[in-house]
């Protein structure tokens, strides 16, 4: 889509938003309208009035369209043009995580939860009630999409690959249990990221794991040379023996994390900030100069601690193998936290929701979130600049060959 400057004022934004309670609604209608417009003048080549030579149809009025959003009902004028081809995926590409959430609140009817309480929830989120049947259809629709997804073949290398879980509550068989959201984000030759993989699991385990690793190489998953994510044993073998070319990276935030365990419960001294510190240093060799000394420093202290750091920190720094720390790749192939918005979106959406009437509503929600953030990942400036692991690549080749 063309840029295009919205035409509102900052004086008459400011008016909208302190005017009443729909200020956020009127102004994202007000945006919402200019990006039909913007998708008109794309698919025509021309704006109203112009005449250019790229010119490929002519408006032909408007038709009438409501767009339910998570501020309330938008009211919108959607252009349409003489012949009738234009089609505009704004509405279909906004609703579609909105569909997964009312189709999951829906089944709650099914399942004897109060029809107040389920219709105060989708109104106070979606700013409109949506009847069951509807949502059925939706529904159906949205299941076939995710499939298609989350099924598609992975014809691309991904040279980073970044593993998590996180667990969300479901009710199957009439227990509430706990369920394992496994995802893997891949960064492809581009630098962009993309939402390879999304599954449920009753629990992460190396069978869980191991089956969903194996599952991204059957549909392609190919080129894997650095993965991120937490020391889980189950997923530490799943790693092993599905990707053993690849070298695997302990999230460090995770790490630091797990090293509370081994110290008391406050602790006043810079003991644990120090050890935080061994993440910003320039190369390796730094930093097992600096790690001897803090071994020395602390080894009366906190006993339990050293050994453990001593026994572990190496799996933390492989991402020192990469390109030099002052570029991205340093910075975010050292965690997890490339997944940090993906689950923050996640986690504030389930919260609605609490408990899942059953593990496919819940999967359901969760797919759909993250195409939705796929999405804009792939629309987004690039995540990591790979010409820098390239020419990082080249210069270990010639120092091994000399």
């Amino acid at each position: 889509m063309t840029n295009r400057e919205v035409r509102l004022s900052r004086g008459e934004l400011k008016a909208l938003l302190l005017s009443d309670e729909d200020g956020f609604r009127r102004v994202l209608q007000a945006v919402v309208q200019e990006a039909l417009e913007a998708e008109m003048t794309e698919a025509i080549g021309a704006e109203k009035g112009e005449r250019t030579a790229e010119r490929v149809g002519y408006r032909s009025g408007y038709y009438e369209r409501k767009l339910v959003t998570r501020v309330g009902v938008l009211e919108l004028r959607v252009p349409q043009d003489r012949t009738g081809r234009f089609s505009t995926e704004l509405f279909e590409r906004y609703q579609r995580s909105e569909k997964a959430l009312v189709s999951a609140l829906v089944e709650m009817y099914v399942q004897g939860v109060s029809t107040r309480k389920v219709k105060a929830i989708t109104e106070e989120l979606c700013g409109h009630a949506f009847s069951a049947s509807t949502v059925s259809e939706a529904t159906a629709r949205l299941d076939e999409a995710l499939k298609a997804f989350f099924e598609r073949r992975l014809a691309e290398p991904y040279p980073y690959l970044i593993l998590d879980a996180r667990y969300e509550r479901a009710r199957e068989a009439g227990v509430i249990a706990s369920q394992a959201v496994l995802v893997a984000i891949g960064v492809d030759w581009e630098g962009r990221r993309q939402v390879l993989g999304v599954e449920l699991a009753n629990r992460e385990s190396h069978s869980s794991w191991r089956a969903f690793v194996a599952g991204l190489k059957q549909r392609g998953l190919a080129g894997v040379e650095f993965v991120v994510s937490d020391d889980h044993p189950g997923l530490r073998a799943a790693i092993r023996e599905v990707l053993p070319e690849a070298v695997w990276q302990r999230c460090y935030v995770h790490f630091l994390r797990n090293a509370l365990d081994y110290v008391p419960r406050k602790v006043d001294d810079d003991c644990l900030m120090e050890l935080r510190w061994f993440y910003d240093r320039r190369d390796l060799a730094e930093v097992k100069r600096d790690l001897a000394q803090w071994i020395a420093k602390w080894q009366a202290k906190y006993p339990k601690l050293v050994d453990w750091v001593e026994n572990n920190i190496e799996e933390t720094l492989s991402f020192y193998r990469l390109p030099l720390p002052h570029l991205p790749h340093h910075k975010h192939m050292k965690s997890t936290n490339m997944l940090e918005r993906l689950n923050q979106e996640i986690k504030r959406r389930t919260l609605v929701v609490r408990i899942f009437p059953n593990p496919q509503s819940c999967l359901r929600l969760v797919r759909a979130l993250a195409v939705e953030i796929h999405e804009n990942w792939l629309e987004a400036t690039r995540y990591l600049n790979m010409d820098h692991l390239r020419e990082h690549k080249k210069e270990n080749l010639r120092a091994l060959a000399a």
